[in-house]
């Protein structure tokens, strides 16, 4: 086990609780949802699931900081070393509140500057992921149903399947005739979308996935998954860990290539 076991356990409890919540709202008749100031939406679920999770925290870990999206911020016991819990309470909102499956509870706990646990529930598939530094990375129903999970050994574009969010982000980063070129060039690419694409990287399911312009609270619990089951991640000025607020992750090997695609001024003869 590792110096972190105790704090994976607790987020192993506090996703069990999030489960609880999100799965009785999911595809309820009476969900309630508003837009945010930045016009996404957030639901019943998003608000009751973050205020569930800092109140446990609260009695749990007391000198621990926690960031969430929802409610910001609730400072950590100052020193070195601080250690900040970071919460997205339901990541892939849209999917939720249209009854689409494919969304989930990202947990991290940081040390400073790093993500040093990481976990993503997705109940309504039955399935969750979860890493701690030095530990490995993992998949199952819960952690007496565990597997470890290890990234892809695709070496080349041509045979890798890519994986990426909305492509209007990469229109509006100036990125789209780059990410058209790399699209091209694979095997397969499909966009999955939020926490599911970096998840089946960590799997080996598909052998990358971007993002243009993400925040902490959806990036922070992916990191270790992906570095812990062998993979890259690093955002688009290749910079390792979650603060860049974008996202290349990969299983190492395709890294430096996509990198280079995605970063360069021009595009190339196919």
């Amino acid at each position: 086990m590792t110096r972190y076991a105790d704090d994976l356990a607790l987020a192993h409890v506090l996703a069990d609780t999030a489960d609880s919540i999100s799965m009785s709202r999911f595809r309820s008749l009476d969900l309630h949802v508003e837009s945010k100031p930045d016009l996404t939406p957030v639901s019943d679920a998003d608000t009751a699931v973050e205020k569930a999770l800092r109140a446990t925290l609260a009695r749990t870990r007391p000198r621990d900081g926690v960031l969430g999206e929802e409610y910001g911020v609730t400072e950590a016991a100052a020193g070195p070393g601080t250690r900040q819990w970071v919460i997205d309470p339901i990541d892939g909102t849209k999917n939720f509140i249209r009854g689409v499956p494919i969304w989930g509870t990202l947990i991290a706990l940081m040390a400073g500057d790093e993500p040093v646990v990481g976990l993503a529930s997705a109940p309504a598939l039955g399935r969750r992921w979860w890493a701690a530094r030095g530990h490995g990375a993992y998949a199952g129903r819960h952690p007496a149903a565990a597997t470890p999970i290890h990234v892809s050994g695709v070496r080349n574009l041509a045979d890798a399947s890519f994986c990426y969010s909305d492509l209007r982000g990469w229109e509006e980063n100036g990125r789209l005739p780059a990410m058209l070129d790399i699209m091209r060039r694979t095997w397969r690419n499909r966009s999955y979308g939020d926490f599911y694409g970096y998840m089946l990287v960590a799997e080996g399911a598909v052998d990358a996935m971007v993002e243009p312009e993400l925040s902490l609270w959806d990036l922070a619990a992916l990191v270790p998954i992906v570095t812990e089951a062998g993979g890259t991640f690093t955002d688009l000025d290749g910079r390792p860990g979650p603060g860049g607020g974008s996202a290349v992750a990969t299983n190492g090997k395709l890294h430096s290539d996509l990198l280079e695609r995605l970063t360069a001024p021009g595009i190339g003869p196919l």
